[in-house]
């Protein structure tokens, strides 16, 4: 008798779960259509819902594939970029060779790039060494490999756009960072930041700066040897650089402390 009692919780259960209208007993083209008619209509919430039961109920279906492009698409649009980098991922890792791979690539990238938007507003801390970039690195590293793998997509132009937008935000980091040690007085990490933003970021607007950086933590750290080959690269390079006088001889200025401006920030140094 004690056995009937147990299951009467059990049962309950079940029917609730069956009756639940965010999961409802629908086939496969149902929900894709439902979906459909929900994306059409702009209710990206309920499409969500739809496509995601889709994606449950029959993850290996004739939508599956579909459900999650449109998933990303409805995650994106709904700011949810978190989710649609993690659909997008998703996607890639299960369907390799889908003719709609690009686009995959893409909106992953785009949703990183999407959470990044605005990053130098968050640079008015002293602290550049504390933020995370993980984001803007992991947006770069998806739309480079969209253009490496689908160099003719119909995204790949946009998407190089977007890779200029991230390496001169990346450089621009990497270039805070160091002044940030220069003014500490760590003028060994200071140089070698400084070097970082040369090699990595040479198309970068960073780059004039972050040699002029360099020669000043050379000549901080008594290495004039590697101070005086920096001054000959920056002189070949950016003659017309302000941290040159007229005869191109470098102006060396005694390291500062204290804190930058948002304006120096923001334009490499050049401004305030």
């Amino acid at each position: 008798m004690w056995q009937h009692w147990l299951l009467i919780p059990l049962v309950v259960l079940f029917a609730g779960c069956a009756s639940d209208p965010k999961t409802p007993q629908l086939s496969e083209h149902q929900f894709y259509d439902e979906a459909q008619t929900a994306m059409e209509n702009n209710s990206l919430s309920l499409a969500i819902e739809r496509l995601e039961g889709l994606e449950s109920r029959y993850p290996f279906g004739r939508y599956a594939a579909q459900a999650k492009l449109d998933l990303i698409y409805c995650h994106y649009r709904t700011l949810d970029y978190e989710a649609a980098a993690a659909t997008a991922e998703r996607f890639i890792n299960t369907n390799p060779d889908h003719p709609q791979l690009d686009y995959a690539y893409y909106m992953k990238g785009l949703a990183s790039y999407s959470v990044d938007r605005g990053l130098l507003e968050r640079f008015i801390p002293s602290d550049f060494t504390e933020r995370d970039m993980g984001p803007a690195r992991e947006s770069f590293e998806d739309f480079n490999r969209l253009i490496n793998r689908f160099p003719d997509s119909k995204y790949a132009a946009d998407a190089r756009q977007r890779m200029v937008y991230l390496r001169n935000l990346l450089a621009a980091y990497e270039l805070q960072a160091a002044s940030f040690y220069m003014r500490r007085g760590a003028f060994v990490a200071a140089a070698n930041r400084g070097r970082y933003v040369v090699e990595n970021f040479d198309t970068s607007p960073a780059v004039p700066d972050a040699l002029v950086l360099m020669a000043q933590a050379y000549t901080e750290l008594d290495m004039p040897d590697l101070r005086d080959s920096t001054v000959k690269v920056l002189k070949y390079n950016f003659p017309d650089y302000p941290g040159l006088d007229k005869n191109g001889n470098f102006r060396y200025q005694k390291a500062s402390r204290g804190k930058q401006s948002l304006l120096n920030v923001v334009t490499f140094g050049l401004f305030d």
